[in-house]
C-alpha cells in the first residue's frame, strides 16, 4: 500500500493505493469506525476479493478493474445535495469524466453505469456520524457473465485522481440534476428493485431531489 501526497494528486484528500484488498468499502468503514483514519480519505485498488454491491450483494472483483471508496464530511459537499440521492450525484460526476474521454457510458437510475443495455459498474453510499462513505466499482478489464466492460481504455489511478478532484469542486446538485434529468429517459426502458420485487420505470417521473414518483409513490435510491 502507498499513499499519494497532496502534491501528487493536487488535493487535500489522501488516497491510499492497495495492490490487493478484500473490500475498499468494508475496510474504509471499519478503519473510520475504529478511528484509524479520518475523513477526507480514499481507498483504491485494482484487485478486490470480497466487494460489496447494492442491497448487500457481493460485487465480483476481477483484476485490473476499478475499486474506489472514499469518505468525506457532509460539510465538505455541495450544500444542496440530497443525501438520499448521493449515489446519483457521484455516479454522474464520474460518468461525465468518462464521456469526456470518449466513452458512451450512461447512468441508469439510481446508481448503475451502463454501456448500451449491460451494466459495467455501480455506486453505493452510506452515511455515518456526519460522514458520507461512497463506494464505486467499474469493470475496466474484465466482467462476470451478463455484465460488460467499459468501452474505452483508461488509466485507473489517473481516473481516480481526476474524479476526486471533481468531488472537491463541490459542484451543486442543481447543476448535476439539470443534466441527469435528460439522461433519465434511458432508464425508463428498465426496472429497479423495490423491496423484494421489481418495479418498471416506464411510467416513472424523476423528482427534483432525485427520487422517482410512480403512481403517486415517491421512491428513493436508498443506496
Amino acid at each position: 500500500m502507498r499513499s499519494a501526497t497532496s502534491e501528487e494528486k493536487g488535493s487535500r484528500l489522501e488516497i491510499r493505493f492497495f495492490d490487493r484488498i478484500d473490500s475498499t468499502q468494508k475496510r474504509l468503514y471499519e478503519d473510520l469506525k475504529t478511528g484509524r483514519v479520518q475523513a477526507p480519505i480514499a481507498y483504491f485498488s485494482t484487485l478486490q476479493t470480497e466487494g460489496i454491491g447494492s442491497r448487500g450483494n457481493r460485487w465480483i472483483g476481477k483484476e485490473g478493474n476499478f475499486y474506489l471508496s472514499f469518505a468525506v464530511e457532509r460539510s465538505a459537499l455541495a450544500s444542496d445535495l440530497p443525501l438520499a440521492s448521493a449515489s446519483i450525484y457521484f455516479s454522474f460526476l464520474l460518468k461525465e469524466l468518462l464521456v469526456k474521454k470518449g466513452s458512451k457510458v450512461w447512468l441508469k437510475w439510481p446508481n448503475d453505469f451502463f454501456i448500451e443495455t449491460k451494466k459495467v459498474g455501480g455506486c453505493i453510499t452510506q452515511y455515518r456520524d456526519g460522514v458520507l462513505i461512497v463506494g464505486i466499482g467499474l469493470n475496466l478489464k474484465a466482467a462476470p457473465e451478463t455484465f460488460a466492460v467499459l468501452d474505452i481504455e483508461v488509466d485507473p489511478k489517473e481516473l481516480v485522481v481526476a474524479f476526486l478532484k471533481q468531488v472537491e469542486c463541490k459542484i451543486s446538485w442543481k447543476q448535476i440534476f439539470s443534466k441527469y434529468r435528460i439522461e433519465f429517459q434511458k432508464s425508463q426502458a428498465f426496472s429497479v428493485h423495490k423491496g423484494e420485487g421489481r418495479v418498471s420505470l416506464q411510467e416513472a417521473r424523476l423528482a427534483e431531489d432525485g427520487a422517482i414518483v410512480i403512481k403517486g409513490e415517491r421512491i428513493y435510491s436508498l443506496r
